[in-house]
């Protein structure tokens, strides 16, 4: 079934901009005299020149791995700098989104939380691990960079995908995480829908009927993106990978370089990526400060062309704008301002036999 969107599409498959990325140990050499037990003696070892030895877990979503890979030396030499009677050290765990977070409140013990999704953070202020107004401890809403839901294709886009509806065509074979379990998936699933309102003046009816005719060609439903881009890239399954921006450039830069090609789409969803620091874990362990500054260096300049150099797109206006070559303008809505809260949202399409598994054939479980 084929559908008209209501504006002329325009393929806009970019060649890929090379980026490095170099391995960094993070941890710093030091001793320390006691291990600290709480807040306010880690701040009286400090205020006394004693040395102190940090240790910070940071829980986060998959496709992250590349961006903390880089900026956790950046922020261990930062700190080193401002607390030269500190070491410090970043211990990381990656996975899908919501599991992540379920670790996180089944007792996984995560000084901070960076997850994709809004919802996975609320779930921790349900648990009581993380300050109700978590939001306002940092700028942009607790949102240091966002991202967008993009096509990853063959070389040469041989397939013609340009745009949302291509993805209904007959023969076309989609490769998306699974949208139960994972942020990626449930933005992918959420940009379809999206887009269905958007081209259809917002008739519900003719948007279930395009995303479950989308959602027919889907081949592989991956439990996380990073394992979709490798079904995708790697294993040479599929016509096209539904992914967010960043994941598709990595792939295009390293995975994948000279096989496949990245296609925007004219409209598509904001992905935000919120944090936190879980300070029921950070407060026991003396923590919280290192914690606090870990997630506030987020919005410093290096870090946030950083994010820019892994195409994230910054928060910080001014770095984005200065990276408008590599992070294109694309039209974009927020998921919250179109289907309502995160609970809504998980209610209303991801809870079993909710939308998600009405419109989905073989539904992953």
């Amino acid at each position: 079934m084929t559908y008209a969107a209501p504006y002329q599409q325009k393929s806009k498959t970019r060649s890929a901009l090379s980026i490095a990325g170099v391995a960094v140990t993070l941890g710093l050499a030091g001793c320390s005299n006691n291990e600290t037990a709480d807040t306010a003696t880690s701040a009286d070892s400090a205020a006394s020149g004693e040395v102190q030895n940090i240790e910070l877990l940071n829980v986060s979503y998959d496709v992250a791995r590349d961006f903390y890979k880089d900026y956790n030396p950046m922020f261990v030499e930062h700190y080193k700098s401002e607390h030269p009677n500190s070491t410090i050290t970043v211990k990381q765990s990656h996975g899908g989104s919501s599991k992540q977070a379920l670790s996180v409140a089944s007792g996984l013990q995560a000084d901070v939380a960076t997850m994709n999704q809004g919802s996975d953070i609320e779930l921790l202020e349900k648990k009581g691990l993380v300050e109700s107004d978590w939001e306002s401890k940092f700028p942009d809403n607790a949102v240091p960079f966002t991202s967008t839901i993009v096509f990853l294709v063959r070389k040469d886009n041989p397939k013609n995908i340009n745009d949302w509806e291509d993805l209904t065509n007959d023969g076309i074979e989609i490769v998306m995480a699974n949208p139960k379990v994972t942020g990626n998936g449930r933005y992918a699933f959420l940009g379809a829908y999206g887009y269905g309102l958007h081209a259809f003046d917002n008739n519900e009816d003719d948007a279930q009927n395009y995303v479950r005719d989308m959602l027919k060609n889907v081949k592989v439903y991956e439990n996380g993106g990073r394992a979709a881009t490798t079904t995708f890239v790697q294993r040479g399954i599929g016509d096209v990978l539904v992914t967010f921006e960043n994941e598709a450039n990595l792939a295009a830069t390293k995975f994948g370089q000279g096989q496949v090609d990245i296609v925007y789409p004219d409209y598509s969803i904001k992905s935000e990526s919120p944090v936190a620091v879980v300070t029921t874990v950070t407060d026991k362990k003396g923590t919280t400060d290192a914690a606090k500054a870990y997630l506030d260096y987020l919005w410093s300049e290096p870090a946030q062309q950083l994010a820019a150099d892994l195409y994230l797109r910054p928060s910080v206006q001014s770095v984005l704008e200065k990276n408008s070559d590599k992070l294109p303008p694309v039209e974009t809505f927020r998921p919250n301002d179109t289907f309502g809260s995160w609970d809504e949202i998980m209610g209303n399409f991801f809870s079993d036999n909710g939308v998600f598994d009405q419109l989905a054939v073989n539904a992953p479980q």
